[in-house]
């Protein structure tokens, strides 16, 4: 869904300078991929006083990249509208990948933690360290799901703890000291009838 901009330059700028809004309602002419075009139009109604939320429902795009754009034209680097590359960066690369399923795969204590079981959090610390490549806990998950991996340990008796809590709990049978009341009884059948 693309916007008219053949007014805005008309408009009074809150931040572009005169030449950046040339250059790009310039490049806005020419024939852009609709993720490229997009950027510009962010950066363009911006500048005129739309908030972000009025951005991503005029052009349809997601909040982080309203926002994102925004603080580019804000920070004086509308030109750098075609430098970053479509798309999320891959960066997670085949090493990395392959050391993530080599520390799954090993206990923790063989690297010199002291708990027994990895968990995403600690995954993504200690590869963020060996990298220097961060990425969140949700997406170390994801990862290891597609390698068909886990953090989850894999239950195949329950532990010790369980037996001992569960073995001082017994049923015994309970004495009545009254008759039970069949009126009581023949009233509760009928009226689940």
């Amino acid at each position: 869904m693309s916007h008219s901009f053949e007014n805005y330059d008309m408009q009074e700028s809150k931040f572009l300078t005169p030449f950046q809004k040339k250059a790009l309602l310039k490049s806005l002419q020419a024939n852009l991929q609709p993720e490229y075009r997009r950027r510009i139009e962010i950066m363009l109604l911006a500048d005129v006083g739309k908030s972000q939320s009025q951005i991503c429902e005029t052009l349809g795009c997601s909040q982080e990249m309203a926002r994102y754009w925004i603080g580019l034209a804000e920070a004086g680097l509308a030109h750098k509208w075609n430098e970053r590359p479509i798309g999320r960066p891959k960066i997670v690369n085949d090493q990395y990948l392959a050391r993530l399923k080599e520390l799954v795969s090993h206990s923790p204590r063989d690297y010199g933690y002291a708990f027994t079981y990895w968990t995403a959090q600690w995954l993504s610390k200690h590869l963020a360290n060996e990298f220097n490549i961060h990425i969140s806990d949700r997406h170390i998950n994801r990862l290891l799901k597609q390698m068909g991996l886990s953090t989850k340990r894999k239950s195949s008796s329950p532990p010790e703890t369980d037996q001992i809590k569960d073995a001082g709990i017994t049923i015994c049978d309970l004495q009545s000291t009254s008759e039970p009341n069949f009126n009581w009884s023949l009233n509760l059948i009928q009226a689940n009838k």
